[in-house]
């Protein structure tokens, strides 16, 4: 009968379970990460953050987390500072060294819910269970997603993409067009405009919309093209008006 030597038998066993562990080890590393788009707290829980960062936090980097005297908790700067690192970062960062007038004061349950509201002000979705200390780690930061525009009301700042027609009367409008869609106005540099290569691709609609000052934007040149249109959104029982503050050509006839 075949036997293994005590010695040699070790050696084999010591040599299969590293292999074991090497293996295991490789599936973990292939693995993909968690990221904090699954939603890894609870809509409860970024509500108690959101009182928390008001008395905590707001007074440094806005309530709206748009940054003052600290930085921004959103967008460009959130993703520069924090996406692709663990979450557990962003929480050691706020437990340890916030507020900064008394750094390393925050009970950690206040300092999670905090992140759970920063979370969600990025645009993540709630789950169904809380973000805890044992849930930071494995948890990948990534960009924050925008956070949908609200609908527009009256005299909101809104984009609407039509046909540039005139009446009889000598009034401007834009007709097949498209359901107005609010925007936030940005700081631009003198002269710049939407990119056409961009706005073509918008669908036309079945609005008529009022242009009350088109007559500043030389409307005659552009009579019949498919336009993008940007400014005040003015509601009456009977009809749209808007007041123009961009004024952009996005194709030379108004076809789909």
């Amino acid at each position: 009968m075949f036997s293994v030597r005590p010695r040699r038998f070790a050696a084999v066993s010591a040599l299969l379970s590293a292999l074991c562990i090497g293996a295991s080890a490789y599936v973990a590393a292939q693995a993909p990460s968690r990221t904090v788009a699954a939603g890894v707290f609870t809509d409860a829980q970024a509500a108690r953050g959101a009182t928390e960062y008001e008395a905590q936090c707001s007074g440094c980097h806005n309530p709206d987390l748009a940054g003052g005297s600290g930085p921004s908790l959103k967008e460009q700067r959130f993703a520069r500072d924090y996406a692709g690192k663990d979450l557990t970062v962003l929480f050691t960062k706020i437990s340890k060294t916030m507020p900064r007038d008394s750094p390393g004061t925050l009970e950690d349950q206040t300092a999670l819910d905090i992140v759970a509201h920063i979370l969600k002000q990025n645009g993540f979705p709630a789950g169904t269970a809380e973000l805890t200390g044992e849930g930071l780690e494995g948890v990948q930061l990534v960009a924050g997603r925008p956070k949908p525009p609200p609908p527009p009301g009256d005299f909101s700042y809104v984009e609407v993409v039509g046909c540039l027609t005139t009446t009889s009367q000598g009034a401007w409008l834009l007709t097949k067009a498209s359901d107005p869609i609010t925007v936030i106005p940005v700081a631009a540099a003198p002269g710049d405009a939407p990119s056409p290569q961009a706005e073509v691709r918008k669908p036309l609609g079945t609005r008529t919309v009022h242009l009350l000052d088109a007559m500043a934007y030389t409307p005659d040149a552009h009579k019949g093209h498919k336009m993008l249109v940007r400014g005040i959104l003015v509601k009456l029982p009977d009809e749209q008006r808007m007041t123009i503050s961009s004024f952009s050509m996005v194709a030379p006839s108004c076809t789909e």
